[in-house]
């Protein structure tokens, strides 16, 4: 089989070896889509956090069941999974929260992830596909990862919610909290992107800080209240300091973005909101069967997302190039096959 492997910021290298064997309690998959995600992308970039090399990138997948010992699925299904592979003991997992498991292997990211054709991953990480489509399944992990940022602020129908950044969780993020009956205002330097917001996901307001007063623009959308929740989504950290001065008195500020360096605030204004700060890690496997039923009501279309498509031959040729903001891409999606 052929895989692709990130040897160092910049290089990719495809590699034939032999499909893995299969273990007990994993199931052999054949990959069928690979979603690019930002994690890809700054793991080229060499920025990605938690990140060591030579490494297999991927993790939002679509995949066909080939073999092993998961109860209730069959040879040709086509599932997903979710691709946080937890230790099951730890406090964390204890305690209901396997997203943020103190041993957590993150697909694609502490061990070797999908730009594979063949995978072994744990059985009880699969997740049947419900009928939806091989891109459909490749975008759930991604409006997963919203949803359990949008969960973790606890979200209430007619509040005012200011997501940072439009890259693909953002806009998961915005087009999820619009479906929780929230008012949107999507924050972003991009205006193309800030369109795509407006006309693809039906965010009514927008800001862009290169041409408008943020401050300025929150109080007047907010009637002066400012959002009670603020969700970076941008993984800048000047965007994330910059986001407390957003926040209502009482508000809620979750990270879903992540950077490497240390993040800073006025003490003083955080603590005279009684502001919470949270982060939000990775998806839970509740927040993937909420993204499903939804995609299967019809309440999301994926489509939108999806801007490029290669083959998994040309990936290589064509990695470098999504980082380009010139080439509009806000979702490119890789086939290992026709269908």
């Amino acid at each position: 089989m052929k895989r692709l492997v990130c040897i160092n910021p910049g290089h990719f290298e495809y590699q034939d070896l032999e499909k893995p064997s299969l273990q007990p309690g994993h199931a052999l998959l054949k990959i069928r889509r690979i979603g690019i995600c930002g994690t890809d992308l700054h793991a080229f970039e060499g920025t990605q956090p938690f990140f060591k090399y030579p490494r297999v990138l991927g993790h939002e997948l679509a995949a066909s069941y080939e073999a092993g010992d998961a109860p209730g699925f069959t040879a040709g299904e086509i599932i997903t999974f979710i691709p946080y592979f937890n230790c099951g003991h730890c406090i964390a997992c204890r305690t209901g929260k396997p997203n943020c498991c103190a041993a957590i292997n993150v697909f694609g990211v502490h061990i070797d992830g999908g730009m594979s054709e063949y995978v072994t991953v744990p059985s009880q990480s699969l997740i049947h596909g419900g009928g939806l489509s091989m891109d459909e399944l490749a975008l759930v992990e991604p409006l997963a990862i919203g949803a359990h940022g949008l969960f973790r602020a606890n979200v209430q129908p007619g509040e005012f919610v200011a997501v940072i950044g439009a890259g693909p969780i953002g806009l998961g993020t915005m087009e999820l909290a619009g479906k929780t009956g929230a008012q949107v205002i999507a924050i972003d330097l991009n205006e193309e992107r800030l369109s795509f917001c407006r006309a693809a996901i039906g965010v009514k307001h927008t800001i862009n800080p290169v041409k408008e007063d943020v401050m300025v623009k929150l109080k007047e959308i907010t009637n002066g209240d400012m959002p009670t929740v603020v969700i970076d989504a941008s993984g800048s950290q000047k965007a994330i300091n910059t986001g407390f001065s957003y926040l209502a008195h009482g508000g809620r500020y979750v990270l879903i973005g992540l950077q490497g360096k240390e993040i800073s605030f006025s003490h003083p204004e955080f603590h005279k909101r009684e502001a919470t700060l949270m982060s939000s890690r990775n998806a839970t496997r509740k927040d993937f069967e909420m993204v499903i039923d939804l995609m299967s009501k019809g309440l999301i279309n994926p489509a939108n997302y999806i801007t490029h498509r290669v083959r998994f031959d040309e990936v290589k040729d064509n990695f470098a190039s999504w980082l380009d903001p010139s080439n509009k891409v806000i979702k490119a999606m890789v086939s290992l096959d026709s269908d």
